[in-house]
């Protein structure tokens, strides 16, 4: 067997070895499917070429016939290679009825090659040597096109290659040698500049197409991302994924890696998306990833919902993305942000927040504790001095019984003086027992939602009973304006909102900074269907940056003996139980009024 025939049956056995490596792929992609026909195209090639050279000695068979198949391969593997370079280029293309064009050439070659005996357009004279064949008109056509196609195609992958991994990359050096191989060896032979025979032009291109397969396959050079890219997203701190048509994970970045605690890039590459979801025991439904990426598809929309991963102890805000490439879906895109550090922190916030809310209630607990005991004190030391007076006067009155002297207007008279003291006993007991009445309001959560209404009547009555032992210590006067009828029915839980008015006059007093014989206005008013309860001072004004975060956050003037939560607090107690607002005016060097507005229910 000589060296010719050798090579040629090499080339076609590793043409046929490539192709049934890449057809036991499990997984393709675009650019896969195509290298296939580059494949198949050069197996019809090299095939008949062997068999030509092969027989055509020993059949009686012409030998042009064995190049009406081989042109099948060399007509059509022109237009392959430059699809290769367009969809290596766009990731994936979109084919259309333009593509077709491209064939247009290739099914004209064969036609004027298998007719050829009728117009002598392709070959003048054939001979497998290409110093004796003489090329019909046509042939120039045939071969500018196929060239150009040949040279676009791998322009492109040159161009492309260079610009993602760089001019020194093994990947780029491969497809420099192997394009610069086929190109130069087919264009001596073709156009006669060295006495070569036709069966060198399959040969080199084998050589090409196998320096390609390693440039694909080997060192995944047509990956979805690029090496330099490939650096760039490995650095990023959020996960990610890319997954193909066929919902097969195509691409990841090392942080996917690291934070799933995969071992190896081939442990997940290729893999079905629902096979990795089942071995990581990550509780995602399939359904719910397949339906999502159909409808992202081929839009901007985004799709996001929060996971657990209980097996890593991490929480993510997963967002599922359609990739785009002119229009057309090159693939999906599923980000995961490690949101497990915001998880803490949210529940440290809600930690302390609690911690506050607790502080601050028992902070009023012990203002309430001393209002009480100062509001109960009085009138238990009244009763106790009308109940000492009552005894004297029974004393009297049993002593009176025996004794002549006295006569019937007395014992009137000490009947009277009894009155007097029982009398006040009730109005003492009635004071007692309102002020446990305000107390025990105040005592009920803030959440209570029951549906009940009070008049301004009764919230001017609790707030005076809670206020007057602190008012009292400041020695400051709460002058009450009351603009409307004092029956006036509001809709909400009367408790919620002496809290709030109380709060309010308790930061007014505060913000007197210990001035004594001061006074705070709280005024009561109605604007169409809105009741305006208002509470103002003339303690000097907001300073600025409390200004620009009142109401947003905790904010206090009182620096450590504050936390600023009762603001804030009452803020959020006049929207959410009363559909109401809080609004403020304050004044440098003047005073600041708060506005509680809340709508009378018709």
């Amino acid at each position: 067997m000589d060296l010719t025939l050798t090579l040629l049956i090499a080339s076609t056995l590793v043409i046929i070895i490539l192709i049934t490596y890449i057809f036991k792929k499990k997984h393709s992609n675009q650019m896969t499917k195509i290298f296939k026909y580059n494949l198949i195209f050069m197996l019809i090639w090299d095939l008949a070429i062997t068999l030509q050279y092969a027989f055509s000695d020993k059949l009686p068979i012409h030998p042009i016939y064995y190049d009406y198949i081989a042109y099948i391969g060399i007509c059509f593997l022109p237009v392959f290679v430059l699809l290769t370079g367009l969809s290596f280029s766009k990731t994936k293309i979109k084919f259309t009825y333009k593509y077709l064009l491209l064939f247009i050439v290739p099914i004209t070659s064969l036609i004027l090659l298998w007719t050829n005996n009728n117009h002598h357009l392709f070959y003048e004279y054939y001979s497998t040597n290409f110093r004796e064949t003489v090329f019909g008109p046509y042939f120039l056509l045939h071969s500018i096109y196929s060239y150009s196609c040949i040279g676009i195609g791998i322009l492109i992958l040159l161009i492309y290659s260079i610009k993602n991994v760089g001019l020194f990359s093994k990947q780029s050096l491969l497809f420099v040698v192997g394009s610069s191989f086929c190109l130069i060896v087919n264009m001596l032979s073709t156009f006669g500049i060295l006495d070569l025979s036709i069966y060198t032009t399959p040969i080199s291109f084998t050589i090409t197409i196998l320096l390609f397969f390693f440039a694909i396959f080997k060192f995944n050079f047509l990956g979805v991302t690029p090496i330099a890219l490939q650096k760039i997203v490995d650095r990023i701190s959020d996960s990610y994924i890319v997954i193909d048509d066929n919902y097969n994970i195509v691409d990841f970045n090392k942080t996917f890696l690291t934070t799933f605690k995969i071992n190896t890039a081939s442990d997940i590459r290729g893999k079905n998306i629902n096979t990795f979801l089942k071995e990581s025991k990550i509780n995602i439904k399939l359904t719910k990833i397949i339906n999502a990426i159909k409808e992202i598809k081929s839009t901007d929309k985004t799709i996001s919902f929060e996971l657990c991963v209980k097996e890593i102890n991490k929480y993510f805000n997963v967002e599922i993305n359609s990739i785009l490439a002119n229009g057309q879906s090159l693939g999906t895109l599923m980000l995961f942000k490690d949101i497990t550090q915001h998880k803490q922190d949210i529940q440290t916030i809600k930690d302390t927040q609690d911690s506050l809310m607790e502080s601050e209630r028992l902070s009023s607990l012990g203002q309430l504790i001393g209002g009480i005991a100062h509001n109960l004190k009085t009138p238990i030391m009244s009763i106790a001095g009308a109940a000492e007076g009552l005894t004297d006067l029974v004393k009297e009155y049993d002593e009176s019984i025996d004794d002549p002297t006295v006569n019937s207007g007395d014992h009137h008279e000490i009947a009277k003086d009894m009155s007097k003291w029982i009398i006040k006993i009730k109005e003492y007991s009635e004071y007692m027992s309102d002020v446990i009445t305000a107390v025990k309001g105040q005592a009920v959560a803030m959440s209570n939602e029951d549906d009940i209404t009070f008049t301004v009547s009764e919230l001017i009555k609790r707030v005076n009973i809670l206020m007057k032992h602190e008012l009292k210590n400041a020695i400051i006067t709460l002058n009450i304006q009351c603009l409307v009828d004092e029956n006036l029915t509001v809709h909400g839980d009367v408790n919620n909102l002496v809290q709030v008015i109380n709060n309010m006059i308790s930061n007014a007093i505060q913000a007197y900074n210990g001035k004594r014989e001061e006074s705070i206005e709280f005024i009561i008013s109605q604007n169409n269907n809105n009741v305006i309860f208002s509470i103002e001072d003339n303690a000097g004004g907001l300073p600025k940056k409390v200004q620009d975060k009142l109401f947003k956050e905790m904010i206090t003037t009182k620096g450590k003996n504050g936390t600023g939560l009762g603001l804030y607090m009452s803020y959020s107690t006049i929207k959410a139980h009363f559909n109401g607002s809080i609004t403020y005016e304050t004044e440098a060097g003047k005073g600041t009024r708060f506005d509680i507005t809340i709508p009378i229910k018709q």
